[in-house]
């Protein structure tokens, strides 16, 4: 053993004393206690020992270019243009400058031949050539990734830390990192105006960055100080392979690429929050300090990313959770909700909802058990996949486990007896209670939990009844999104490098797929290797009132399992045309995972946040308040309420000691849907005076209503589900 790889065995990401700081404890964080926010004076001694490795080898890797012979090239452009270039010289930042100063200035990254490509990289031969910015999803993942290589900078400067792991996110990036155990603290939002000074420092300095094809033997070299990188390097580079790093002023990280030319390419930066982490995502490695940031090509776009986040604050599900008295977690069962009265009620109607639908299109509810014997997972294939997702159980010498999804148990329900091709389709629906355990630093709010349930479908059918159950899918999720407002993306995902089956069988089912999707007509794009190994998929995203996106919903098929479990049915016997004839032949179904709201946990966080608290008077919880003008007619209000239940409306009734317009406008905070005032005139009549929430004209003063024909009206505006709180005229 060499004394490099003696140094570096003793490096250990499983220390019972991490060298990282736990989370920040707020009170301290803002006291005297511990270091204080400024940086450090003189930058570590790490970046001094990485930076001589990496001279030496780059300079001998740009000689090695210099020598490369020159040719002429030709440079094809998306619209069939040429250019043309020279081999080892000619960038994709020359073809963007020769082409538009404006373009070479909004470039971000480039892709030459289909993969991602440094805009300052020379071309080695003639290549096909696309040139992207901000606004294509690659290049902003790419843009993103480039301003978490300047966080990094900053951090290391600023609390001589090493890094982990710093990738591009859905919005922004972070970067994790380990602490000094000198340093004494975590990380805390006094550290935010410091680091951004030092990342703005290295905008401004547009520092290049530069890319060095690496062997694992010097990158052992160059990040034995760093037990991560040491670990990322021994799991992920092969041996007497390479790799590379890139480099920005003091900073070099082990990294793929590509990156912008400089750091001068992000205009507006801002460190954004800190939280707790473990390396790798597992709770049995050093705890670490994870610093999010986000960045942008303009100073607007940063305007209108935090006024977005200002929105997003308000309309938080667990905010209004509170607020609306909807769903509280306690410790005792951290990620299960507990479901108070106004939630339960939401939660319940999205199931009787989603229930209806399933009686209009020929669905079968079952019920399944939450536990099985690992023996059901073991044949599923989930337990060699998923089984530390699980929780486990000892049942009499036995391993059972809480089931996480209901395929593998209504593949049972299916082979419990003979089937014949008569019978297909048979569509299986299960609102069972699933479990999953997950990391409690990745529990959030509704949206990400352990307990849940979910509108749960698996349709087994033939492969020739493939392509109308998809269709009847897109209908369904059409109808059910269309009533909640979202619009929605579809994409297929097709045949993946590890898959089993034939060919043939994929073919057909991609086939399938694509043409239902066409005569569909909503428009889809194409994921080519992206399905699941055992079927091809179509992913759905929709897309909230702020324009977030969401995949809630998922349509999958899944030539897999009716193998796992031996699922068949009788078939027509093939050399017989007449559907009456003698079944002799045995077939295997086709299983088609389907589920619309997803979880309903999850879509009740979605639409809290997407209503702003503000519920659709047939899935509030509130839905009428009725004011008495005086207690003279207290009597007269209780009626009122009683008959509003009676038909089946959430009304309730205020008669406490707070004047009238304190009253309505503690039901208008409230989101009540409706507002009945009642006096003398209107018990006289057996009427109601409405305000309706969503109907500016009527706040001021109401519209005197029949009682009769306001119960009416209301059972109109439930059934059609409108989005709308307003009475018909």
């Amino acid at each position: 053993m060499s004394e490099l790889e003696a140094q570096t065995a003793k490096l250990s990401v499983y220390d019972a004393k991490p060298a990282a700081a736990k989370a920040a404890n707020p009170k301290k964080a803002k006291g005297s206690t511990g270091p204080s926010a400024a940086s450090l004076s003189e930058p570590p001694e790490f970046i001094d020992h990485r930076n001589r490795i990496f001279d030496d080898l780059y300079k001998k890797q740009q000689d090695d270019i210099a020598q490369k012979p020159r040719e002429k090239i030709v440079i094809t452009l998306p619209d069939g243009s040429e250019r043309e270039g020279v081999s080892w010289e000619t960038t994709p930042m020359d073809i963007a400058n020769a082409i538009s100063k404006s373009l070479a200035k909004r470039l971000v990254i480039a892709k030459v031949d289909g993969a991602l490509w440094d805009t300052v990289r020379p071309f080695e031969s003639s290549a096909k050539l696309e040139l992207l910015d901000f606004e294509n999803d690659e290049a902003r993942k790419v843009y993103w990734h480039s301003s978490a290589h300047i966080l990094g900078e900053a951090c290391e400067l600023h609390f001589g830390c090493h890094l982990c792991n710093g990738p591009p996110i859905e919005s922004g990036f972070y970067y994790d990192i380990a602490l000094p155990e000198s340093f004494g603290r975590g990380v805390s939002q006094d550290d935010f105006a410091p680091l951004e000074s030092l990342a703005n420092k290295a905008i401004k300095e547009k520092q290049p960055f530069e890319r060095l094809v690496i062997s694992k033997e010097n990158l052992m070299r160059m990040f034995s100080y760093n037990k991560y990188k040491v670990h990322l390097i021994n799991t992920r580079v092969p041996d007497g392979t390479s790799t590379t790093v890139y480099r920005c002023g003091p900073l070099i990280d082990l990294c793929r690429g590509p990156h912008v030319p400089h750091t001068g390419s992000i205009t507006a930066f801002a460190v954004m929050k800190n939280s707790a982490s473990y390396f790798l995502g597992d709770s049995e490695n050093d705890s670490l300090q994870r610093v999010y940031g986000i960045s942008f090509p303009d100073k607007k776009k940063m305007a209108e990313h935090k006024k977005f986040l200002e929105e997003a604050a308000k309309r938080d599900h667990r905010k209004i959770g509170e607020q609306q008295e909807l769903f509280f977690f306690h410790k005792l069962s951290p990620g299960s909700a507990f479901f108070l009265p106004h939630g339960a009620r939401i939660y319940n109607k999205l199931v009787e909802f989603i229930r209806e639908r399933y009686w209009e299109r020929g669905f079968e509810e079952v019920i399944s058990p939450n536990m099985f014997n690992v023996k059901l997972w073991e044949q599923s294939g989930h337990w060699q996949n998923y089984k530390d997702d699980m929780f486990l159980l000892g049942v009499e010498k036995e391993q059972f486990a809480l089931k996480p999804m209901n395929c593998p148990g209504h593949c049972l329900m299916f082979g419990v007896r003979d089937r014949s091709y008569r019978e297909l389709p048979i569509r299986f629906a299960d609102f069972g209670v699933l479990h999953r355990n997950e990391a409690s630093g990745a529990l959030t709010g509704l949206t990400r939990v352990r307990r849940f349930q979910q509108d749960d479908a698996h349709i087994f059918c033939t492969q020739d009844q493939v392509k109308s159950e998809i269709k009847g899918a897109f209908d369904f999720l059409r109808e059910v999104y269309g009533i909640f407002g979202f619009t929605f993306k579809l994409n297929l995902s097709t045949r993946p490098e590890k898959f089993l089956g034939e060919i043939s069988v994929w073919d057909n089912a991609e086939k399938q797929l694509a043409e239902a999707l066409d005569e569909f007509g909503h428009g889809w794009d194409l994921k080519p290797q992206d399905g699941a190994f055992y079927g091809p998929k179509i992913d759905i995203t929709i897309r909230d009132a702020l324009n977030r996106d969401f995949q809630c919903a998922t349509i999958q098929l899944d030539f897999q399992l009716p193998q796992r479990f031996e699922l068949q049915y009788r078939a027509p016997n093939s050399a017989k045309s007449d559907d009456n004839a003698e079944t002799s032949e045995y077939q295997r179904p086709v299983i088609i995972h389907r589920a619309v709201l997803g979880s309903v946990e999850r879509m009740m966080g979605i639409l809290i946040e997407n209503f702003a608290g503000k519920w659709p008077f047939w899935l509030s919880p509130r839905q009428v308040m009725v004011v008495p003008v005086t207690g003279v007619v207290y009597d007269y209000a209780q009626t009122v309420q009683k008959k509003l239940h009676d038909a089946g409306f959430y009304a309730d009734v205020d008669v406490g000691g707070e004047t009238l317009n304190k009253k309505i406008r503690n039901a208008e905070l409230s989101h009540y849907n409706f507002i009945c005032v009642v006096g003398a005139e209107e018990q006289s009549e057996v009427s109601v005076n409405v305000r309706c929430r969503d109907d500016v004209g009527t706040k001021a003063k109401g519209q005197t209503v029949p009682l009769d024909v306001f119960v009416a009206k209301l059972k109109d505006i439930a059934t059609s589900k409108t989005l709308e709180s307003k009475l018909a005229s």
